[in-house]
């Protein structure tokens, strides 16, 4: 069987429709678009609509289903948003009440699909300059932090954004920030650098999400908008019931990497 990561975004989604992968898709189908996924019952789907609006840089929304609709269109010809993902959270009253593979049997004629941008999209692009990309070397998941940094409301949805962190060489920063700033669908360049203390971050190597990550001597820590901030705010929220990625755990596309960026 060929390698998943030389696979296609259509052979890597029959492999998680299958239940055959159930890992991080970090690294996957190299040079796709992945993506993070909300979906809310409608009576919230304003709300959050706006809340994305408000808050483009964790929340860049690249593909909103309509009520009751899981086949996508944008992103995918005819992926399925119930099966193509490796695990799902299920939220109820904000709280975690499950992590699964596939969210078939939960499926309701009102619910509304978000698919937000992914940082995982720009990673390619850090590679093929030579900045090293620390959880994909180590075989794990992005590491992830809630911040301090306040989103901007909309309705029942509030709460601090949550940042993904790579370490990256002193000398090549500024270029790992020109080099992500082209990508503002997947959420562009960097919310902070350095100092996690000043973002309300107490210990790199306890993340709120994802595995902790080797910070080599030389190498500083740089933080981007993460699309798990939506998963803070449904648990400030508490809806009745919310079903997003398990972090880390995304939805890949069909779509270039090049075809979201900035020229």
């Amino acid at each position: 069987m060929k390698k998943i990561d030389k696979m296609s975004p259509k052979e890597v989604r029959a492999l998680i429709r299958t239940g055959e992968w159930q890992k991080s898709t970090a690294g996957f189908a190299l040079g796709y678009a992945q993506a993070n996924l909300v979906i809310l019952p409608g009576q919230y789907a304003f709300d959050f609509l706006l809340y994305c609006q408000r808050n483009p840089k964790p929340c860049p929304l690249l593909e909103v289903l309509e009520p009751g609709k899981y086949i996508t269109e944008f992103l995918a010809a005819s992926a399925d948003v119930t099966t193509d993902i490796p695990l799902y959270n299920v939220y109820k009253r904000g709280r975690l009440a499950a992590t699964i593979q596939n969210v078939e049997d939960l499926w309701q004629d009102d619910f509304v699909t978000f698919l937000l941008g992914c940082s995982y999209s720009f990673e390619e692009a850090l590679m093929k300059v030579k900045i090293p990309v620390r959880h994909i070397e180590e075989g794990r998941n992005v590491p992830m932090y809630i911040t301090n940094i306040p989103c901007k409301p909309a309705g029942i949805f509030r709460g601090p954004m949550v940042v993904s962190m790579r370490p990256v060489p002193e000398a090549l920063v500024v270029k790992a920030v020109q080099v992500t700033s082209r990508y503002a669908a997947v959420h562009g360049g960097p919310v902070h650098i350095g100092n996690p203390a000043k973002i309300g971050i107490r210990n790199l190597h306890k993340p709120d999400f994802g595995d902790s990550v080797t910070i080599k001597t030389g190498e500083v820590p740089v933080f981007w908008a993460c699309g798990v901030t939506p998963q803070a705010a449904v648990m400030e929220a508490k809806p009745d019931i919310c079903i997003t990625h398990a972090p880390g755990h995304m939805f890949i596309s069909d779509i270039l990497n090049e075809e979201l960026a900035s020229q």
